[in-house]
């Protein structure tokens, strides 16, 4: 079943893309991981005091939730499509 795609093609490209997005925020979700680990780490090897790791993790979590949101959003319909056209138009 196709869907909104005219063409297998089109359910191609769309899917290939899907996979990328997925890819790439695996790989977004492993750097994250592994430099605050390092920045945690770093902390408690040194005076172990003020969580300071704490501003990395919030800020650059913000934006991975972000990614993550784009990523497994669900794409506008043909409808939505239309409809913000129509409010272009005018």
């Amino acid at each position: 079943m196709l869907g909104t795609y005219r063409s297998d093609e089109e359910l191609r490209a769309a899917a290939v893309k899907r996979l990328k997005d997925k890819r790439d925020l695996k790989a977004h979700l492993l750097a994250y991981l592994m430099v605050n680990l390092l920045f945690v780490a770093i902390w408690a090897a040194t005076t172990a005091g003020f969580f300071w790791p704490v501003f990395p993790l919030f800020g650059w979590g913000i934006g991975l939730v972000f990614h993550a949101w784009d990523v497994y959003s669900k794409p506008a319909t043909p409808e939505q499509v239309a409809a913000e056209m129509d409010r272009l138009r005018r």
